[in-house]
């Protein structure tokens, strides 16, 4: 392990909980019910004009055949076994035995001008595809994510230091307590690299710390993180419950996009229980798509089909809350509240936004769900864990990437995410039309969704 000041600093990825928590309550739920189901995934850099040089690919290449050293430790599996209730004997033991396969599994390659063949400084573009069980390869994304990102800022984009980033960190949150806002660290896959994560942890913790000790009448509060290894190092609570891929591949392997979202909370209740992780993510073919199916009847704890309209409450009635990772979240708050208040559920339900926060956003969307009697909390990602300036000019800011791996097929089927803003679709042209049709897909469009330019500032 490499040191700074004598400190460790370690490069790349070195344990396989440093990922969110939603990538190990999915490989839970395929455990259970799609064990035997092939799937691929597709990376995207939303950010073209930001391109790898060929040495950054080299070391990427280099880190990501270690992931293949990797395995959960005694004392991570006990941790989980205390503090993540919701998994059971026979995931933990799966996991005690789980090893990523790189060289099986991963495909990366690097396409530079051909007359740059042996160029370490050529540009070029990144490629990465991941092929397998969905069971083996679920958990590659975001160690491959953060593995890109730490190569750009350590071989391109190298006009940076660490310096101030507990610091500023610390005054974020302080501010976020202070306006009374719930939130939680959401930034590993983003992340500038393994260091300034651990930094931003130190940060919000020492900001909660204060909070509490000189500001007792605060009404915010540090919730944790979505990166399991950094919520055991920091003694936070660990945050997280589905992502777009579960509602994604059940969508594809099925083949029935009008049912899809109904399928994949219906898993999720059979795996998991009424009530247990109960944010769910309503945007992947539409939130408008999503609410139709909210209003069906949810099965027995740990059962499938069991659910008999009349009988049964709604999902809706039994997930805490909705999460908001796309469109306009101005108008969200607006159509979940109307949504609750048409179904007569009174209860005081919650909105987890995650989509490209600042701390600004952060207290607007605040007090516009408080006016609505929602409760929000916050998942703020890439603004905490790769906010820095160019060392030679302060005033300049040193941009994030932009990328995601996304499911691309499953079962030998296309996978395709529509969400609330059409400058997230992802998936073949003629696939998403016909899928916007079998759905009801509202068309939207967000100021706010430039994805190329979405941290230029």
């Amino acid at each position: 392990m490499a040191t700074v000041n004598g400190e460790p600093h370690p490069e790349g990825i070195f344990s396989l909980l440093d990922t969110d928590l939603y990538k190990l309550t999915m490989q839970c739920a395929v455990l259970q019910h799609f064990p035997d189901i092939p799937v691929s995934y597709k990376f995207t850099n939303r950010t073209p004009h930001m391109k790898l040089n060929r040495r950054a690919f080299k070391w990427l290449q280099e880190q990501v055949g270690l992931l293949a050293n990797i395995r959960v430790t005694d004392e991570e599996i006990a941790w989980l076994k205390k503090t993540c209730l919701f998994f059971g004997e026979k995931y933990l033991h799966f996991l005690k035995t789980f090893s990523l396969r790189p060289s099986e599994h991963v495909k990366l390659s690097f396409d530079a001008s051909k007359d740059a063949d042996e160029d370490d400084e050529a540009f070029g573009d990144l490629h990465i595809e991941t092929h397998g069980l969905w069971i083996d390869t679920i958990l590659y994304e975001i160690p491959l994510l953060a593995l890109t990102s730490e190569a750009y800022f350590k071989f391109v984009d190298r006009d940076w230091t660490h310096d101030g980033q507990i610091e500023n960190a610390k005054q974020k949150g302080l501010k976020l307590l202070e306006h009374g806002c719930v939130f939680s660290e959401f930034g590993t896959r983003r992340r500038r690299d393994y260091k300034a994560h651990g930094m931003v942890m130190q940060g919000l913790v020492a900001a909660q710390k204060e909070a509490t000790s000189q500001h007792p009448d605060w009404r915010g509060k540090l919730g944790g993180t979505s990166n399991v290894h950094m919520a055991m190092r920091f003694g936070v609570g660990v945050v997280g419950t589905v992502a777009h891929e579960w509602y994604m591949g059940i969508a594809a392997l099925t083949d029935d996009y009008a049912n899809a979202n109904e399928k994949a909370m219906e898993c999720w209740v059979a795996t998991f229980g009424r009530g247990v992780l109960g944010i769910t993510l309503t945007d992947t073919f539409g939130t408008a798509a999503f609410l139709r199916s909210f209003t069906k009847p949810a099965p027995k704890s740990e059962t499938l089909g069991t659910q008999q309209e009349g009988e049964d409450p709604s999902y809706a009635e039994i997930f805490a809350g909705v999460r908001q990772d796309s469109g306009d979240p101005m108008q969200y708050i607006k159509d979940v509240k109307a949504f609750y208040t048409a179904q007569g559920i009174k209860d005081k339900k919650a909105i987890v936004f995650s989509d490209s926060l600042n701390v600004d956003k952060c207290i607007r969307y605040k007090h516009a769900c408080d006016e609505a009697g929602l409760t929000p909390s916050f998942g703020i990602g890439t603004f905490l864990t790769n906010d820095f300036r160019h060392a030679s000019d302060p005033q300049k800011k040193s941009v994030p990437l932009n990328i995601v791996i996304k499911l691309s097929e499953a079962a030998g089927r296309p996978a395709v995410k529509l969400s609330d803003d059409k400058g997230k679709n992802m998936g073949d042209d003629a696939l998403v039309r016909r899928i916007k049709k079998e759905v009801g897909y509202e068309e939207r469009t967000w100021e706010g969704g430039d994805e190329a330019h979405r941290w230029d500032g």
